[in-house]
């Protein structure tokens, strides 16, 4: 069955690949139009999977402290991966040299309205992201998918579950109907995972068609070099490396968790693959469901390696081409850096150009250049696929590893 599946997979993204490069124009609108819909439905169950894994997993371990060291081993894990990840790009930065970029590329960019319609959605501060992440109402984070505030409502509401559930039969009531609205979501996710096929032909015939239009890398072709190297040793190096460590096959869990990576690199979008993460945890990784929906929800919002290290090796090229911030990038400077890259992606949004935009912010904070953000636009589609399949990767990663090391099933877990 597995093969199969694997052959259904391989034949979607044949097929959309192909169709991609035909450069018919209405077809190319029908593929936008289906990979627009998949997406949507998926983000259609995002948002509540996110919210209630969260509450249910916080609401049913509230009681014990299996829940703190299970949140323990993931944060730790979170910090390890992505600070690694950090100083892969690091490493490669200084192995490489991407160098600076010709003036004239960037007055081009200054002259596209585009790319200065896309840096000036950046928000002004980094504290201004930190504080789009805490909700002021109940409602604003779920209609704007604040996936990070959602995860802040949901632990808060969780913990007053497990709290007041000891005494109250109405608590506990509702948890139990929050458990099976759970289940309901469940469902729904496996009949979009079931219907992934149509997804693939449709994200593949779009990739296909907006690489035939042709991306210009140019002087930035050492940079794009250095970040998605630094993504491919993380993933096929660095991760498994670490799962071994840890007494897991990294390899066969990348297998097993192919469904999640898939569209993980189709969608950009951690937080809208969740449902497929999660579901695929638990059937093909044999994930223990309490472990899988907690860990995962709380990794698509914090173990973010892919963003580590675009957020590391873009600050270092926009700071290098940016003389007037006044940073001397020594070795001492670089690392430094490393660590802001780790805090900022542990605190990023898993959600479309969210790396983009938060190395945005930063680079405003200190005064570097923000057209070179613009040079860096045109190829950052590639660069974010990557980037994300790499960070659901991670999460799968976490997950395993956690739960091999957790073997007790606590009292109420699902």
């Amino acid at each position: 069955m597995k093969y199969r599946q694997a052959a259904i997979w391989t034949a979607a993204l044949i097929v959309g690949a192909a169709l991609g490069t035909l450069g018919i124009a209405p077809l190319d609108r029908f593929m936008d139009f289906v990979a627009s819909a998949y997406t949507r439905a998926f983000q259609f169950v995002a948002v509540p999977t996110v919210a209630l894994a969260i509450l249910t997993a916080m609401a049913s371990l509230g009681e014990g402290n299996a829940m703190g060291k299970v949140f323990a081993k993931t944060f730790g894990c979170t910090v390890l991966t992505s600070f690694v990840a950090a100083l892969v790009g690091l490493g490669l930065f200084v192995l490489v040299d991407p160098g600076t970029i010709d003036p004239g590329v960037v007055r081009a960019v200054a002259d596209d309205a585009d790319a200065m319609a896309q840096i000036s959605r950046a928000p002004e501060t980094v504290y201004g992201h930190i504080l789009n992440a805490i909700p002021n109402n109940l409602v604003n984070p779920f209609l704007s998918g604040n996936v990070l505030a959602i995860v802040l409502i949901s632990a808060g509401i969780g913990i007053a579950i497990a709290v007041l559930g000891k005494k109250s039969e109405n608590v506990r009531t509702l948890h139990k109907a929050l458990a099976g609205l759970q289940e309901v979501f469940f469902g729904l996710i496996k009949g979009l995972i079931w219907a992934l096929p149509v997804g693939i032909v449709a994200f593949a015939a779009q990739l296909a068609a907006q690489m035939s239009a042709g991306v210009v890398v140019g002087s930035i072709g050492k940079y794009v070099l250095v970040v998605l190297g630094g993504n491919i040793i993380q993933f096929f190096v660095i991760l498994p490396l670490f799962c071994y460590l840890r007494g897991v096959n990294g390899y066969k869990v990348m297998r097993q968790m192919a469904p999640a990576l898939l569209m993980a690199l189709f969608t950009k979008s951690s937080a809208a693959t969740l449902p497929v993460t999660v579901a695929t945890a638990e059937k093909n990784m044999k994930a223990k469901p309490w472990i899988a929906r907690f860990i995962l929800p709380l990794c698509c919002t914090i173990n973010m390696n892919g963003c580590a290290a675009f957020i590391l090796v873009t600050s270092l090229f926009v700071i290098r081409n940016s003389p007037e911030c006044g940073i001397v990038l020594s070795l001492p400077v670089m690392l430094a850096w490393c660590l802001i890259a780790t805090l900022c992606a542990i605190g990023n949004a898993g959600v479309p150009m969210g790396c983009y935009f938060l190395t945005l912010s930063l680079m405003a904070g200190v005064g570097g250049n923000l057209m070179i953000l613009g040079v860096i636009l045109p190829i950052y589609t590639i660069i974010d696929m990557v980037e994300t399949a790499e960070n659901v990767w991670s999460d799968c990663c976490i997950c395993a590893v956690v739960d091999k090391s957790t073997p007790a099933r606590p009292a109420g877990a699902q």
